[in-house]
């Protein structure tokens, strides 16, 4: 296109094509705040409702926002003069090579959609899936946002999610907390056994039912190994575990209870 065809567009196209391309602009910025504006309002309305919860709240406002977007662009193309026909011509003229492209991104929106429907989590539960664990923070369209326990943002594909092992430890009332207590040979472990039950199942936010599991695990060369295991919700997990421990310590030693060693057969021997 040499410089007088340039000019000749200009004068006889230019100032349509001008007025066109401005429409589309303010187009753009209108649509975009009326869209933000009317998801922002069904958002408000879902949460006043109350018979939809967060999960499935979150997933329709990302519907609804990716359905007014297409047909804003649709709008916007029509300025420009072409028609939603041409451009559904056009998509399935390309359809193989999108398909293609967007499979995964396929994949992950219908694993969404499943999740959505067999529900085996919601937002706020705390979860493993996909290698991942935490606590949900959105289930999307096609990701899910999880919180690590190190305070990570994570977004998982669904895909991912929905084709491997999920572990929800929110869906049952109490969970259970895995510590183990040490004591010597010369301790009797059914008077330590004796000495933790009631201390454990005394702190706070320790589930009485099922009550704490306190056993004889395992012998060593050190002495007898026990487990202490007490129960509750998923939320005070890490405060119990803590809590537990120290509660060992106390007890023992309170009781006097000696620092488990190796018997000297089992020593390392280092000559000088």
């Amino acid at each position: 296109m040499n410089t007088q065809d340039i000019w000749n567009f200009i004068t006889t196209q230019g100032v349509d094509f001008g007025i066109k391309l401005l429409t589309a602009i303010v187009a753009w910025i209108i649509g975009r705040w009326l869209i933000n504006l009317a998801v922002g309002l069904i958002g408000k309305g879902f949460e006043r409702g109350g018979k939809i919860d967060a999960t499935l709240a979150h997933y329709l406002k990302s519907i609804i926002a990716i359905v007014l977007n297409i047909f804003m662009i649709l709008a916007i193309l029509d300025i420009f003069g072409i028609r939603t026909t041409s451009f559904a011509a056009l998509l399935a003229g390309a359809g193989l090579a999108i398909g293609a492209a967007w499979s995964g991104m396929l994949g992950n929106f219908a694993a969404g959609v499943f999740m959505q429907v067999l529900r085996p989590y919601k937002v706020g539960d705390f979860i493993q899936a996909g290698g991942v664990t935490g606590t949900v923070k959105e289930l999307g369209l096609f990701g899910t946002t999880i919180v690590t326990m190190d305070n990570v943002t994570t977004i998982v594909g669904n895909g991912k999610v929905f084709g491997d092992n999920i572990q929800n430890y929110s869906a049952l009332p109490v969970r259970r907390v895995d510590c183990v207590a040490k004591v010597a040979n010369s301790v009797n472990p059914m008077d330590a056994i004796a000495r933790l039950r009631p201390v454990i199942a005394a702190i706070p936010n320790v589930a009485q039912d099922p009550a704490p599991d306190i056993e004889i695990l395992e012998f060593t060369p050190e002495g007898p190994k026990l487990c202490v295991r007490p129960y509750t919700h998923t939320d005070h997990y890490w405060q119990v575990y803590f809590d537990t421990h120290k509660a060992i310590v106390e007890t023992f030693g309170a009781a006097g209870y000696p620092v488990p060693e190796l018997p000297v057969a089992h020593r390392t021997v280092t000559s000088a």
